[in-house]
């Protein structure tokens, strides 16, 4: 049985082979215990900014008349 090294670089070549590459992404630490303080403060800061633009709400109403059947 191959060692774990091996195994894994022929599952690669297996993947690079159908056509995918390999990327690395870097995302929040979901176990972070300040995560969802800072989650909660960006969601305020976005429902503030919304509220305040006079415009989008326009944008919004007018694409809501756009859609046949639409009721609020």
């Amino acid at each position: 049985m191959p060692n774990t090294r091996l195994r894994v670089q022929q599952h690669r070549n297996r993947l690079r082979e159908a056509g995918l590459r390999p990327i690395q992404i870097w995302v929040p630490d979901t176990r972070d215990p300040q995560l969802a303080k800072i989650c909660q403060h960006q969601s305020l800061l976005v429902r503030a900014a919304d509220a305040a633009d006079k415009r989008l709400h326009q944008l919004q109403h007018a694409a809501l008349d756009d859609i046949e059947g639409w009721t609020e």
